[in-house]
């Protein structure tokens, strides 16, 4: 199937957050993003519909992403609070979303979106608009992590390359080829990224650092967006991978992945499976 939307997750940023744990940050996302968001859309016309349901302080981020959009010139935002699965059934949640042109997940668990709106008539308006016009889905952090179809639940990094250490389970199959993981740099999610990979070797790994984004066209192929970077592991050549073989526990052995760190601009076929990088002079450092 030819998809037409657009999927554009971000890797989350805490910046205006009090704690250390992402579920009660109010995670901001640079205007330099949510204005590609916008552009992608369609302009500050378009109807875009944000999600807190990953929250745990959802009036709190909705009012975050409101004052965020309309700084923009944003003037037809409209935020979806679903706390309970029985809300992804209410009639005006369906027409409305059936109008959007845009739908964005905030960040905080994302196991509370596939929990109360996978599976239903609202996922399925979602997953119709995105194969069959030009949708776009956005999401940062836990709204990121959600749109593939293999998705990380949960992992601490201090117990990374290790079998076991991350939690895996299904997604909201917006893009089955990857595995997205966030906040990638600073929480040093190296090691749950490539055991996720090593778990299902037909799969490409994501990871994004804060403040950076992926703009992924019609399933095929990233632009790398934002401040920060990617680390991107390909493990279509690995020579060994001892995951099967191993207990809870034991420690990961995977050879020969091969890995990418991308930065804005940078583009990467996932069918193909190849590069387009910036020129190295186009990467000017500030004096």
């Amino acid at each position: 199937m030819e998809i037409k939307g657009t999927l554009i997750p971000i890797g989350g940023n805490e910046d205006k957050g009090i704690e250390e744990q992402e579920i009660y940050t109010l995670e901001f996302i640079q205007e330099g993003i949510l204005a590609r968001v916008v552009a992608e859309t369609g302009g500050t016309n378009a109807t875009i519909v944000v999600v807190p349901t990953a929250s745990q302080i959802p009036v709190e981020v909705s009012n975050n992403y409101l004052q965020a959009f309309g700084k923009l010139g944003c003037e037809n935002v409209h935020i979806m609070d679903i706390r309970e699965r029985e809300d992804s059934l209410k009639p005006e949640f369906l027409e409305l979303m059936r109008r959007a042109d845009c739908v964005m997940f905030s960040g905080g668990n994302q196991s509370l979106i596939t929990r109360k709106i996978g599976g239903t008539e609202l996922h399925s308006i979602i997953m119709d608009k995105y194969q069959n016009t030009n949708f776009v889905i956005a999401g940062t952090s836990a709204g990121a992590m959600c749109m593939s179809k293999e998705m990380i639940t949960g992992g601490s990094a201090k117990e990374s390359f290790v079998k076991g250490a991350v939690g895996l389970g299904q997604g909201m199959s917006f893009i089955p080829s990857l595995i997205i993981d966030s906040h990638f740099i600073r929480r040093g999610r190296f090691g749950r990224l490539a055991e996720s990979v090593a778990t299902f070797p037909d799969l490409l790994g994501v990871g994004l650092a804060e403040d950076t984004g992926l703009v992924i066209k019609k399933g095929k192929t990233i632009e790398v967006i934002g401040s920060g970077m990617i680390i991107l592991f390909d493990p279509r050549k690995v020579t060994h991978n001892n995951l099967p073989y191993i207990e809870n526990g034991e420690n990961l052995s995977v050879a020969n992945m091969r890995t990418h760190v991308l930065s804005n601009g940078d583009i990467f076929n996932i069918k193909k499976r190849k590069l387009k990088i910036v020129p190295a002079e186009s990467h000017t450092a500030e004096s």
